[in-house]
């Protein structure tokens, strides 16, 4: 077992069960098949001990640091953890230096994992260009933002990009019931049972982060504790671990303990002690409740209390799009540009941006008929996920296809004045379905004049007998 490996058995009890349960072998790990399976890139890699430098690119708790981790002792090399968030390039310095002495006297060579690297501006991720270029240390760079546009092209031309994908239900699912079952390092020394539709709560609502799914789980077994502590066990009321190891009955953990205990555990882990995902909640709802006032004061509430404001960002931009939508199409505009002037501006100067982008879409009329028809046609393309698309609207470049009537009858549409003929796109089997429907409000109005105008060419092209 290598140096690194006693980062995998932490003492029960003093980390976090989602640290606890980290993997320690490739074989725990679960989910990124397309990475990791026999024969795929990554994962022959770190079997083989060939590893260089690279970027995980995926959303949170899918992995990026348990990989990072795995790879160091499967290498056998000194991992060095450093994040982007609370160090500079005065720590990437002394993690070189040290790196060239470890190398020097010991020959044991470094992985340097920089935890959320795009947070580093241009100039500071230079500062790793000559010591990835020596091979220093190979640097392992985690994201959960696009680094085309995060990490400078010079760094990233020396490093290769793996995608990690959300983690499945199933894959959530195995992680909670091995949590529930080992004794060493998760909660089977509380002997608690879960039921069904608890587990697939709790599946569901980790929306594939696996450190969401077992800080939840951690949290309805402290719940559940609570209660029994009622009984007897616990100071406070609590019950601790070896209280429950000996209960005469399982403990059960049902749905509504599960979602109770996983709105007390969001609150708990949020910056500053504020209740984070009750915040959101409330600013998005606000937003949508066309309540300006309401909007900023939970605007102010998270920034205050040390929010990422790109984060709040992000959720806007998502609010312009969902219940704003084409009653206003400028929403989803102005909260870009504000997510862009935050980005330039920094804080606090481009919280005014941010703020403005939410006080027009409170302001805004709201529609959400677009976020609905995205819904109806995902539903659609799950249910028919291999129609054809209609030989008529499909590229001919070829002879061969020519002949085989790709693109045979298509009418292009500015052929015309009206810029518009009536024709079919959907397939056989879809003719006919309407995912859009405009609302009565803002801007959509005309736009659903202009559809029934369109109908109104269609029907009276199937009159005609056209086809």
């Amino acid at each position: 077992m290598t140096r690194e490996s006693s980062l995998f058995a932490p003492p029960p009890g003093i980390e976090p069960l989602a640290a606890r349960m980290r993997p320690r072998t490739l074989e725990e790990f679960v989910g990124q098949e397309h990475l990791l399976a026999p024969g795929k890139a990554l994962g022959e890699l770190i079997r083989r001990g060939e590893v260089g430098s690279m970027v995980f690119w995926g959303p949170p708790g899918s992995g990026k640091t348990t990989l990072a981790y795995l790879i160091a002792r499967y290498t056998d090399r000194e991992f060095v953890p450093f994040s982007a968030v609370t160090e500079g390039v005065p720590r990437v310095r002394e993690i070189i230096k040290e790196a060239e002495d470890r190398l020097a006297l010991h020959g044991r060579r470094t992985i340097l994992f920089c935890d959320e690297i795009h947070r580093f501006n241009k100039a500071q991720q230079d500062a790793f260009l000559p010591h990835v270029e020596r091979g220093t240390v190979v640097l392992i760079g985690a994201t959960t933002e696009n680094p085309s546009f995060e990490i400078t092209g010079a760094l990233l031309s020396r490093m290769r990009v793996f995608v990690l994908a959300p983690l499945w239900e199933e894959h959530v699912r195995g992680l909670v019931e091995r949590a529930l079952r080992d004794e060493e390092r998760g909660l089977g020394r509380l002997k608690l049972e879960i039921d069904d539709d608890a587990l697939a709560l709790l599946s569901r609502e980790a929306d594939g982060d696996a450190r969401r799914a077992l800080s939840g789980l951690e949290a309805a077994a402290e719940y559940v504790s609570g209660e029994a502590g009622h009984r007897g066990t616990g100071a406070r009321g609590h019950g601790t671990a070896a209280d429950f190891a000996g209960a005469a009955t399982p403990q059960r953990l049902t749905a509504a303990v599960v979602a109770d205990a996983l709105q007390r555990r969001f609150a708990r882990y949020d910056k500053g002690g504020e209740e984070h995902y009750n915040l959101i909640s409330a600013l998005h709802k606000a937003m949508r409740g066309s309540d300006p006032d309401g909007a900023l004061y939970w605007l102010a509430r998270m920034i205050d209390g040390g929010e990422d404001p790109l984060y709040l960002a992000r959720r806007i931009v998502r609010a312009a799009a969902e219940d704003v939508g084409l009653a206003d199409p400028r929403a989803l505009e102005i909260a870009l540009a504000a997510r862009d002037a935050l980005h330039f501006l920094g804080q606090p100067e481009g919280e005014l941006a941010v703020a403005q982008a939410v006080v027009y879409i409170a302001t805004a009329p709201k529609s959400n008929r677009v976020y609905e028809a995205w819904g109806k046609a995902l539903e659609a393309a799950r249910e028919h996920p291999a129609e054809g698309v209609p030989l008529h609207i499909r590229n001919a470049p070829t002879p061969l296809m020519k002949e085989l009537g790709y693109g045979a009858g298509y009418q292009y549409a500015h052929d015309v004045p009206e810029a518009y003929l009536p024709q079919e796109y959907l397939p056989e089997k879809l003719r006919g379905t309407r995912f859009y429907e405009p609302s009565a409000f803002g801007q959509e109005p005309e736009i659903g004049k202009r559809m029934a105008w369109w109908d109104e060419l269609k029907a009276k092209t199937r009159c005609e007998g056209k086809p």
